[in-house]
């Protein structure tokens, strides 16, 4: 890690670091000889160069190991001894609004910088941990949040469906999945189709992720001022559509559906496995079941797989366990393309360069609103969901790796709990 460093003498033309300060910015500076802004501007600039979303600098007895989440996955990258280690953090902690002189406490903030003409920024939050401050840095590029929704990955029909469900005038669109399953792009991408220059669009979000260009308000928020409260506000400020980054309590929940039911087009996220878990998560967090139905407009699951490399892929045969657990017939082997990266220069040896998601998506047809209103169990939305063309993520998933796209393990990985089912 230091050769490289020493060898960066480059760093400062194409890569600099940014502060914001009241009414402009200015480059933070730094002496370019110094190891410290050598070592920090070479650590962003792999990241940037290799797709990297997380940068984590991880504290040990004797050394920073320094970490990039790729792909989803988390790789080794190398490591800094304790007397260089200290100073990067100061430098990190010093752009991102942080005090360098607290090290006992957790805190968070946002990087600004410029990489070959690009503004980029990354969020940043430090905990205390035994060997010292653990710093985890999440790289926001605008030019990830343009992604065009059909490059999402949707089968057909699923894109079709939902892409009709957001232009509906009002109601509740729910996206479904764990941290880390692309929700919030699936999100950005579906606001990108709207017409934000006749309509009035508004989100408050925790984080604000990504800036949108024009005409969308948004709102970070803040212990001043949490979800409910921004969302009561947003009300009075005539919104048509209202984009909501979580409805992680009760009182968040109640807004929106009121919100749905009373004229606006509401876009939210949930945690639930599934998406026809999500009405009982719904109706355990204090929802009225008719109401639920009345204004429930879509709901879409989503997990991210990652793709077999272009370059490397190759042709193989999954083992019998994997084709069970996937439910794959003998008769579907025929027009099977299997597929599996063997690892090259392109794909950093991984055998996978990208990722792709695995959706499910069930829309609020009148049938599926009556079996919520009155009160059906789970297996019972399940058939009423399949009446309507409902297909499970590990259905998508299966599609997709008959297809060569992704690898049977990624899919088992994503979508675990419905290949035990």
């Amino acid at each position: 890690m230091q050769q490289d460093t020493m060898s960066n003498w480059g760093a400062a033309k194409k890569f600099r670091l940014i502060l914001r300060e009241t009414g402009g910015t200015r480059d933070m500076g730094g002496d370019e000889v110094s190891l410290a802004v050598q070592i920090v501007d070479h650590i962003f600039m792999n990241a940037l160069e290799t797709g990297t979303s997380d940068i984590h600098l991880q504290p040990e007895r004797n050394q920073l190991k320094i970490r990039y989440r790729q792909d989803g996955v988390l790789h080794d990258t190398g490591e800094l001894p304790p007397e260089q280690a200290s100073n990067v953090l100061a430098r990190l902690k010093l752009a991102s609004g942080m005090r360098i002189d607290e090290q006992r406490e957790t805190q968070d903030g946002r990087i600004d910088m410029e990489y070959m003409g690009r503004r980029l920024s990354a969020r940043a939050s430090v905990v205390p941990c035994l060997n010292g401050e653990k710093m985890v840095m999440r790289i926001l590029d605008p030019n990830a949040m343009k992604v065009d929704l059909p490059k999402l990955g949707m089968p057909e029909e699923v894109l079709g469906k939902w892409s009709r469900a957001i232009q509906v005038p009002y109601g509740l669109i729910l996206v479904t999945g764990p941290t880390g399953s692309g929700k919030t792009s699936t999100l950005y991408a579906s606001l990108h189709q709207l017409d934000a220059k006749r309509r009035n669009i508004v989100t408050v979000e925790d984080p604000v992720e990504y800036e949108f260009e024009n005409n969308i308000a948004q709102v970070g928020v803040t212990e001043k001022l949490p979800f409910p409260r921004v969302m009561r506000t947003f009300l009075r400020q005539d919104p048509d559509v209202m984009m909501v980054g979580e409805m992680r309590d009760p009182e968040s929940l109640a807004i929106g559906i009121q919100a749905g039911l009373t004229g606006h087009l509401v876009l939210s996220t949930i945690h639930t496995n599934n998406a026809v878990e999500t009405i009982g998560r719904m109706l355990d967090m204090g929802a009225e079941a008719y109401l639920v139905a009345g204004v429930i407009v879509a709901i879409l699951a989503q997990r991210l797989v990652r793709l077999n490399c272009a370059k490397c892929r190759q042709p193989f045969q999954p083992d019998q366990d994997e084709l069970t657990m996937l439910g794959i017939q003998e008769g579907d082997l025929a027009q099977a393309k299997f597929a599996k990266g063997a690892g090259c220069a392109e794909c950093r040896g991984t055998g996978f360069k990208g990722r792709i998601g695995v959706f499910e998506l069930i829309t609020g047809t009148p049938e599926f609103r009556h079996a919520i209103a009155s009160g059906a169990g789970y297996q019972a939305l399940t058939e009423a969901a399949r009446r309507q063309g409902y297909r499970t993520m590990l259905e998508d998933g299966r599609a997709k790796v008959m297809a060569g796209w992704t690898t049977p393990d990624e899919v088992l990985k994503a979508v675990y709990t419905q290949a035990l089912e």
